[in-house]
């Protein structure tokens, strides 16, 4: 397992997970994320690619919401558990994301290699 993929599983597991509104989708868009959690992700086409991003939409994204939802990149993982990434319809866990971890994600998204979701 190399170092990247070794601290992604580590901030995972420090991101609060909480219920989304059933349906809502609104925090879901073109992401980008490390070639370590893409290699988690099923591949898609560059059709559906394409479509996606003409509706600013991810694309994995179906009809009942995120299709990789357990896999989901970092950045997803901390919409709606942080203030500089609320939830827009209010929702979020009791307690919020640890500004440190926060960070840490950040720092990571910043050094590593990202490719559009």
């Amino acid at each position: 397992m190399s170092c990247t993929l070794r601290r992604v599983d580590a901030l995972r597991r420090q991101i609060p997970g909480f219920a989304c509104v059933p349906g809502c989708h609104d925090c879901c868009g073109p992401v980008t994320a490390s070639s370590e959690e893409l290699s988690r992700l099923p591949v898609k086409s560059e059709a559906e690619h394409d479509a996606a991003l003409a509706d600013f939409n991810c694309v994995h994204l179906g009809p009942h919401g995120c299709e990789v939802y357990d896999q989901r990149p970092l950045i997803c993982r901390l919409f709606g558990t942080t203030s500089s990434l609320p939830c827009p319809r209010g929702q979020g866990p009791e307690t919020p994301t640890d500004p440190a971890v926060e960070r840490q994600v950040h720092r990571l998204i910043a050094t590593t290699r990202q490719v559009l979701v």
